[in-house]
Parts: structure tokens; C-alpha cells; sequence
């Protein structure tokens, strides 16, 4: 094939409980996949993922749970075709799928991995009432202009998701990011909604946990990436374990620049595939760059379907 392919990863929010259901019932290789996940972890992933529970929004085993769907979906169809990616990325924890299905890190450890970051994100949280707020309608100028002034007031807020042009997600302290509501709504905002979360992701609360997981990951990455990888933190390539170290313990505290990442790789990229549950990142990425064709693989039809598509 002559086109130019992505290989793209979503983040947390994307959870539901079945996803992956289609891969375990028709696929060995999805159940032995599921299996030697929840013994690395403890974790019992069909009930976790289809049986209602409210574990699946718990951060720590949520990331794992997104990320073995993912690796699933990318695994079973990189057995069924030879496609090759351009360029690989993913949003906040979708990074991590990224650099495995680059082969920078075995699924497995993968999986270890991102259990242990969703606990030292957990525990950096841990009593200070934290929280993430979307705002609508507003550019990034209008929204950053808000947070700083917020900062110089003594509150603790800062933009974390740059998902498209007038959608920005906030973290902090959700008493801050209330606020604050005011004042973006007088910028220009539509909305500003506090989300059901927690932890406040990619801010400097979880300074905290950057030692750990960089840490964890040195022991886990190797320097075999088979295409690069886009940067949440500067939307630009690598390919070395080095920078892989770097900017994955960087990405907790740093904004997730994915709107900035879409953009970057218009003239690297024709066909984009988003590898595991719902189509998030297709929604997102059809607003950012229309040109770009989006695929979704969630399921064996999608699978199948993406597959032929190709082939053809």
C-alpha cells in the first residue's frame, strides 16, 4: 500500500463495560492476551470488563483495562495483514499502547506499567479534592489567559487536554477550577463542566509521581521502535528509549497536545486506524484534519472490515 498510515491509541474516558467482549469470544490469541494481563496484575479482566463494577473507573485498573483492548485489537490485526504504520501516537495514556505496538515495551509490562501509573496518579491525588473541568467554545489563547491570571491569584488550575479548536480540559483543584468557571464564561466559554473524576491528569499535582514511574519504565523500554512516535508533550517524533524515559515522565505533568499532534503529522500521514474501544479520537481528528481518513478497529467486524478495506 502507498498511503502513509497512523497507527493511533485512545486515553481514559474511552471505557465501557464490554469492550473487548467480541475479541475474547471469538479470538485464542485475545483470551491468552486476557489471561496473562490479569495474572502480571491480579486482575480479573472479564469481570472487570463485562460485569457491571464500578472498578473500571478507578484509574488504576482503568488504564490497563483501555490499553489491553487496544494492544488486542492492534495485535490481531497486525496477524491478519502486513500493514505497517508511518507514525504512531496516542492521547494522555494512549501513548503507552503506542510505544508497545512500536515494540518498545512488551505488552505485558505494558500492562504493569500503566496499573502502576494509575496508582502513583491515585495516590499523588489523594486528599487534595482534585479534579479536571472541560471548556467549551473558547480558544486556547482565551483559556490559558484565564488560567494564568487564576495562577497568579494563588489557584491551582492549568490546561492539561488540548483535544481541538474549542475544547480544552483543565486540572486542579476543584474548588480552583470553579472558580474559575466565572471567568471563562466572561472570556467567551459556552460551557465550562466539571467532570466526574478524582485526579487532576497532566498537571503539576502529580509531580509527585514522576520519579516512580520514570523508575518503573527504565526498567521495562527498550530502543526497538519499528516507526516513531508522536509526543503528547511536544507533538513531535521519537524513537529511542531515552526520549521515550524523558518525555512519558514529563507527560504527567505536561499538557497532552493532541490537537497539536493531528495538525503535525498532516503531510505523514493519509489513513489514520484508532486501535481499541468506541471512536473518540475519530470524532476528535475528523474536526481537527478533514483529509485525514479515519478507521476504527474496536471489534471483530470492525476488524474484519478494516482489513478487506485495505486489501483492496
Amino acid at each position: 500500500m502507498s498511503k502513509k498510515i497512523a497507527f493511533i491509541f485512545p486515553g481514559q474516558g474511552s471505557q465501557t463495560i464490554g469492550m473487548g467482549k467480541s475479541f475474547y469470544e471469538n479470538s485464542d490469541i485475545a483470551k491468552e492476551m486476557f489471561d496473562k494481563a490479569g495474572a502480571a496484575i491480579g486482575v480479573d479482566f472479564t469481570e472487570l470488563l463485562f460485569q457491571e463494577n464500578e472498578k473500571i473507573n478507578e484509574t488504576a485498573y482503568t488504564q490497563p483495562a483501555i490499553l489491553l483492548v487496544s494492544l488486542i485489537a492492534h495485535r490481531l490485526f497486525s496477524d491478519a495483514n502486513s500493514v505497517k504504520p508511518a507514525l504512531l501516537l496516542g492521547h494522555s495514556l494512549g501513548e503507552f499502547s503506542a510505544i508497545s505496538a512500536a515494540g518498545a515495551i512488551d505488552y505485558i509490562d505494558a500492562v504493569k506499567l500503566v496499573h502502576k501509573r494509575g496508582q502513583l496518579m491515585q495516590e499523588a491525588c489523594a486528599g487534595t479534592d482534585a479534579g479536571m473541568m472541560a471548556v467549551i467554545g473558547l480558544d486556547d489563547d482565551g483559556v490559558e489567559s484565564v488560567c494564568a491570571k487564576a495562577q497568579a491569584e494563588g489557584k491551582k488550575v492549568w490546561p492539561a487536554n488540548y483535544n481541538q479548536n474549542g475544547q480544552l480540559v483543565l486540572a486542579g483543584l476543584k474548588a480552583d477550577l470553579s472558580a474559575t468557571e466565572a471567568a471563562l464564561k466572561e472570556a467567551g466559554a459556552k460551557k465550562a463542566i466539571l467532570l466526574n473524576m478524582s485526579i487532576a491528569s497532566h498537571c503539576d499535582l502529580l509531580a509527585s509521581a514522576q520519579a516512580a514511574l520514570k523508575e518503573t519504565m527504565d526498567s521495562m523500554l527498550n530502543d526497538t521502535f519499528i516507526a516513531p512516535v508522536i509526543s503528547n508533550v511536544t507533538a513531535a517524533a521519537y524513537d529511542t528509549k531515552a526520549e521515550a524515559l524523558e518525555l512519558l515522565t514529563d507527560q504527567l505533568c505536561k499538557p497532552v497536545k493532541y490537537k497539536q499532534s493531528i495538525e503535525a503529522i498532516a503531510g505523514d500521514a493519509d489513513i489514520a486506524i484508532e486501535f481499541g474501544n468506541g471512536k473518540v479520537l475519530a470524532g476528535l481528528n475528523k474536526r481537527i484534519n478533514k483529509e485525514l481518513k479515519m478507521y476504527n478497529i474496536s471489534d471483530m467486524d470492525s476488524l474484519a472490515s478494516v482489513v478487506s478495506e485495505l486489501a483492496e
